[in-house]
C-alpha cells in the first residue's frame, strides 16, 4: 500500500485513485485518474492508451466502432481460406504463421480494450464477434455442400481460451 494508491475495504481491493501530478506528468492535483475494477457505464473511459478516448463523446463512439470492427476481423481471419491447395509447404506455413500472428494481435487488442471494464466496450466486442461469426462461420450464409474429410473449414485452427 505504497503512497495510499490502493485502498482496502472489507478485504477487497478498491479502484486505485492517484493524482496525476504524483505520476510526474505535470497535471494539477485536482485532476484524478480512476482505474475501474468493476463494470461501469459511461463515455469517460481509458481504452488501450492513456487518455484515449478522453472525455469526448465522438472519440468514445469512434473507439467503440474500432473495437467492433476489430472483433469482426478476428472472426473473419478465424474462418477464412486464403492459402490455395498446392502451395509450397514452406510458403503456406509462413502465410499461416503470419495470419495467426495478425489474428492474435487483433484478439489481444480486443481483450485489452475489455480490460477497461466499460460496458459499452464489452457490448460492442460481443456484437462484433457475433456478427463476424454469423457472416463468416454460421450456416446462414454458407451452403451445406458435401466436403471431403481432408478439407479444413479454414486456414487457421480454432482459437482456444
Amino acid at each position: 500500500m505504497a503512497g495510499g494508491d490502493d485502498h482496502m475495504m472489507h478485504g477487497e481491493m478498491m479502484p486505485s485513485t492517484t493524482t496525476a501530478s504524483s505520476m510526474g506528468n505535470g497535471m494539477n492535483h485536482e485532476e484524478m485518474m480512476t482505474t475501474h475494477m468493476t463494470f461501469f457505464w459511461g463515455k469517460n473511459a481509458e481504452i488501450l492508451f492513456s487518455g484515449w478516448p478522453g472525455n469526448s463523446t465522438g472519440m468514445y463512439v469512434f473507439a467503440l466502432i474500432l473495437i467492433f470492427v476489430v472483433s469482426v476481423l478476428v472472426e473473419w481471419l478465424s474462418h477464412s481460406r486464403f492459402i490455395k491447395s498446392g502451395t509450397n509447404n514452406f510458403v503456406a506455413g509462413l502465410l499461416q504463421t503470419l495470419m495467426h500472428t495478425v489474428r492474435m494481435v487483433l484478439a489481444y487488442m480486443v481483450m485489452l480494450a475489455l480490460m477497461s471494464f466499460n460496458v459499452g466496450v464489452f457490448l460492442v466486442a460481443i456484437a462484433g464477434h457475433a456478427l463476424g461469426f454469423l457472416l463468416f462461420a454460421s450456416r446462414v450464409f454458407r451452403p451445406q455442400l458435401p466436403m471431403p474429410s481432408y478439407q479444413r473449414p479454414s486456414d487457421l485452427p480454432p482459437m482456444k481460451c
